[in-house]
């Protein structure tokens, strides 16, 4: 039960902040989704597509995670390891957009359209 809150936890936080990121990138209508080793952007999603990548992400990675670990029992002496991993699945899914939201208005400012 308790991975499950961890979950939904860390789920409602990266929503809040790509709800945050659709006001500040509003009149953006694509933004960059990856970039090459030169900074020049490969490929651009749709605004509102790019901003809801890394919520659809997380539910994924979380829920399956959550499910496995509610449906799996873990093996002798992993037991104590099942909210740590997820803490860490959630930190690194919201460090991630972060940067990614951070390399978006970096590309923005330095190619201003």
């Amino acid at each position: 039960m308790s991975a499950l809150i961890v979950s939904v936890v860390f789920v409602l936080v990266i929503c809040v902040i790509a709800y945050r990121a659709d006001t500040r990138f509003y009149n953006e209508a694509r933004l960059p989704m990856q970039w090459g080793f030169t900074g020049q952007v490969n490929w651009s999603a749709p605004r509102r597509l790019a901003l809801a990548f890394m919520p659809m992400l997380a539910v994924a990675l979380l829920g399956f995670f959550t499910v496995m670990s509610i449906n799996v029992p873990p093996r002798a002496g992993q037991d104590g390891l099942v909210l740590p991993i997820l803490v860490v699945m959630g930190i690194t899914l919201v460090g991630v957009q972060l940067v990614h939201f951070w390399l978006i208005e970096r590309t923005i400012h330095r190619n201003p359209d």
